[in-house]
């Protein structure tokens, strides 16, 4: 690749309020850091609030390099927030609140020729929970070249989502990324049974997916990709919080992809910056060079790193 490919990520942008005080967050947010962070370009699009927590997330988004020209400042509604209580072993626990900017995202014609010039385009279920943000972002995933990656991190949060949210979405992917507490979900909704693996080939057959992800904590990952079943154990480390860490890995998941890696490769990169994100408080902390070096080395983006 001579530029390094561009990823726009869609959805809210939020607070995450946490026991050791706020930070920046929201699924697509942090989707688009790690991107940064790994070389390539990220763009965001979203709604904050005209209010300190919006101008402090635009500035804190601006530092990290995300083009932000996707981002509308909400004259009514203010930047979402979200409480977090971790466990006891460091897993969220989220209290999101209701009739906030990103509930109002739409789908501009500057939005839209945004996902048009874009290699991968990532969304999830939570933002879709207002019918004008659900009726834009099916509008903009489906604005999407053909060749580009249609990337579902399902990311569902009770009550949040509905059986249309999913299927549409699913229809509307290539890529699918869910976790093991999702799978039931999904397999009961669409009525498939068997196995782990044999739940997920019948979903990634009725839904003509390429690729599908399911992550499984610390028992690690495992992808379906062209029929083939690759598996990534998961990583000992100390947990701190695990915020963040599932977008961490699907960053890394999208940018292997995108340079076309063997699938045990980006498996490995992907679980090495998720699992050293459970170790740090936060959903984007700075990530180490040994970490980002794979990925900016291979989008011959060394220059542009943040």
């Amino acid at each position: 690749m001579n530029l390094p490919p561009k990823v726009v990520s869609i959805g809210e942008v939020l607070w995450d309020v946490l026991p050791s005080g706020p930070q920046l967050g929201g699924a697509p947010a942090n989707l688009a850091c790690h991107v940064r962070a790994l070389g390539a370009a990220a763009d965001l699009i979203s709604r904050v609030g005209h209010d300190r927590l919006g101008d402090e997330a635009l500035g804190l988004l601006a530092a990290r390099a995300i083009d932000l020209a996707g981002v509308v400042r909400d004259p009514h509604r203010p930047t979402g927030t979200v409480a977090v209580e971790l466990t006891a072993d460091g897993q969220p626990r989220f209290e999101i609140i209701e009739a906030v900017a990103w509930d109002s995202i739409t789908a501009t014609d500057h939005s839209l020729d945004r996902v048009r010039r874009a290699d991968a385009v990532c969304f999830g279920s939570l933002a879709q929970r207002s019918p004008e943000a659900r009726h834009a972002i099916q509008r903009l995933v489906a604005a999407c070249r053909p060749s580009s990656l249609r990337v579902f991190d399902i990311n569902l949060r009770e009550p949040f989502y509905d059986d249309d949210v999913i299927e549409s979405s699913l229809h509307l992917a290539n890529v699918l990324k869910l976790n093991e507490a999702e799978l039931p979900v999904v397999a009961r909704q669409f009525g498939l049974r068997g196995s782990v693996q044999e739940q997920i080939e019948a979903l990634a057959q009725r839904f003509a997916l390429d690729v599908v992800a399911l992550t499984q904590g610390a028992s690690g990952s495992r992808v379906l990709r062209g029929g083939r079943w690759t598996f990534e154990a998961g990583r000992t480390v100390s947990v701190v919080d695990a915020v963040g860490a599932g977008d961490a890995y699907t960053a890394g998941l999208v940018l292997g992809l995108l340079l076309q890696w063997p699938t045990e490769e980006l498996l490995k990169r992907a679980t090495d910056v998720a699992a050293f994100v459970c170790t740090c408080a936060g959903a984007t902390p700075r990530l180490p060079e040994q970490l980002v070096a794979p990925f900016a080395d291979a989008l011959g983006a060394s220059a542009g790193r943040t």
